[in-house]
């Protein structure tokens, strides 16, 4: 195809060519020619945000949600800089999304020309890759090149940066299997490699398998082998905070999340191991803890796609790059031609262990009849939704861990939240873009009152787009994470860690004309649940709930795992000096 077109036509006819259905943005004076050709076609839906920042969060629910890159339209200066939170939060955790961003004319730039910034250095280090065309020739190929870079490898954002000019002026249209591009990263591992994995895997006394986003990121066959392998080697699985459904959290070698908020069989085994298998995983520091304590004693193995992730925060003795599913699939078949073999007695006594401190009930919490305790409305969102087609988005805090305390994931692509920049902001947009991939499905957004004030903007895309998103508030009144650390860690000194001027929440809702409930009564918290479920529209749920609860397990900052924080309600009993639970 070699048509000739403006620079707005080509921007619409590339994303078409890339099977593009939704873009998430906002207009401003530099991409209007592209909001023009938006107008005039219907293949490709817009979604009005009211913040830059949400349509960048927006995109990543859409993108968790479904595996398909998520597309954000900006304009220049103020638009693109509201988008940063975004893109760095994508980049953290490993998101596709493309950023498309107006630029004053190329004659211009440089001068300091009204709404203009330097879009490429500002997000050079917040990016995957980033462009500017300056040549509407350009345009087309770059843009390809865009969606092939943040979708291969270790997923990403990146950023092309249009000036305004580049969208006026004429140029051929390139198709994108003429664009070409030198990306080509490792995907299948070495088999030297995948021999040395499956020869200590075998040697195992204590195993662990320790998985990430990365398997989610592989796709929902990568999660499919995940659960072959498990159940081919009868190890114990666990995973971080974005691994959650890639193995599923009913089943039987699951023992928890692991880190700082993990649970106390997962983190006590880390620490015992003698075998780590890391897949999609990077050592994140919520996860480790102290460094020089971490899992001191295990051989470690690490699958990941990305090489510099790989001996960058903790030395592994197996190094395995290539595609996390591609490379369960090796260790899988190796595993299965060379007769299975474990080290049956002893795993089987490791799972006695495991039991033990299992039967600790780390998650124990003493419940109330007189108010909401947090992990008590989690509990019964959870029970109350269960079975359902069902996604849950959280912003970040005390909250977010309960959830991934709280509530089970079975698969992959069902739990959306911000892992590793703990962006504030992140859940309310992200359901709004989970809920327009999925319209018929049951979309939740697990909040704190403070966080989910940060974009509550939204509601307004919420209620123009009907989109039938559930904001369930657990509205302590407090920045529960920061108030939680400054009883525990700094003297009880509750600096600026509470707001004196709340909302009404229903009020906000009816205002935005949205469905408003509120609950404090821990009797009513079903038929609340159940109203809001209920509402064929989106819904604010205020859930009142004890202001001063603590989540735990905690490994404080600095500790190792095994100097976690135990809440009082854990099931009392002596621990050996090994972690043994003395029963």
């Amino acid at each position: 195809m070699h048509r000739t077109m403006t620079g707005a036509q080509i921007v619409i006819q590339a994303l078409k060519d890339q099977g593009v259905d939704t873009i998430f943005g906002y207009p401003g004076g530099a991409v209007l020619p592209i909001y023009d050709e938006i107008f005039q076609q219907n293949d490709i839906r817009h979604i009005l945000v009211r913040h830059e920042q949400a349509a960048a969060h927006a995109a990543e629910g859409y993108a968790r949600s479904t595996g398909r890159p998520g597309v954000v339209l900006v304009t220049s200066g103020p638009g693109a800089t509201n988008a940063v939170t975004g893109m760095v939060d994508a980049l953290m955790d490993s998101i596709p999304i493309i950023v498309l961003s107006g630029q004053v004319p190329t004659f211009m730039i440089g001068n300091d020309a009204f709404q203009e910034a330097d879009t490429v250095g500002i997000t050079r280090p917040c990016t995957k890759h980033n462009w500017l065309v300056r040549d509407t020739a350009d345009l087309a190929a770059t843009i390809h090149k865009a969606f092939h870079v943040a979708t291969h490898g270790r997923p990403g954002p990146v950023l092309v940066d249009i000036p305004k000019d580049v969208q006026f002026a004429t140029a051929a249209y390139t198709a994108p299997e003429a664009a070409r591009t030198h990306y080509s990263p490792r995907t299948k591992a070495d088999p030297a490699a995948i021999l040395a994995a499956v020869e200590a895997m075998e040697r195992a006394e204590r195993p662990i398998l320790y998985t990430g986003g990365g398997v989610i990121n592989a796709g929902p066959e990568a999660s499919a082998t995940l659960r072959a392998l498990v159940e081919a080697t009868g190890f114990p699985v666990t995973s971080t905070l974005m691994g959650l459904g890639a193995y599923p959290g009913s089943g039987k070698a699951w023992i928890g999340m692991l880190g700082m908020h993990g649970t106390y069989e997962a983190n006590w085994a880390m620490h015992d191991c003698d075998v780590m298998i890391c897949l999609g995983a990077r050592f994140d520091d919520r996860i480790t803890g102290r460094l020089d304590a971490f899992s001191p004693h295990s051989f470690k193995i690490h699958a990941d796609i990305d090489p510099s992730s790989i001996n960058k925060n903790v030395h592994v003795d197996v190094s395995v790059v290539g595609d996390v599913g591609s490379v369960m699939a090796d260790m899988l078949a190796l595993w299965k031609e060379r007769g299975g073999k474990t080290r049956s007695e002893a795993v089987a006594k490791w799972w006695k262990q495991i039991e033990l401190w299992r039967g600790k009930h780390c998650l124990a919490f003493r419940n109330s009849d007189k108010v909401i305790k947090p992990q008590y409305a989690l509990q019964r969102l959870e029970a109350l939704t269960r079975g359902r087609d069902r996604y849950i988005t959280t912003e970040v805090g005390q909250h977010q861990m309960w959830a991934a305390q709280y509530m089970t994931f079975d698969e992959p692509n069902r739990w959306m939240t911000s892992g590793g920049l703990g962006t504030m902001g992140y859940g309310f947009p992200s359901s709004i873009g989970v809920q327009i991939a999925h319209p018929d499905a049951l979309v939740i957004n697990v909040a704190g009152e403070a966080s989910w004030l940060m974009n509550m903007q939204e509601m307004g895309t919420a209620v123009q787009f009907r989109l039938p998103v559930k904001q369930f508030i657990l509205n302590n009144e407090r920045l529960g994470m920061v108030r939680q650390w400054q009883e525990l860690l700094h003297g009880e000194r509750y600096s600026s860690s509470w707001s004196e001027a709340l909302p009404d929440f229903v009020k906000l809702a009816e205002a935005f004309g949205a469905k408003g409930i509120r609950c404090t009564d821990p009797a009513k918290l079903d038929d609340a649940i159940q109203e809001m479920l209920d509402h064929p529209g989106p819904v604010i749920f205020d859930c009142l709930v004890e202001k001063h609860e603590n989540c735990f397990p905690m490994i404080p900052s600095g500790k190792a795992h095994n100097e976690m924080l135990l809440g009082e309600d854990a099931t009392e009993g002596a621990i050996g000096a090994d972690g043994a639970v003395l029963v």
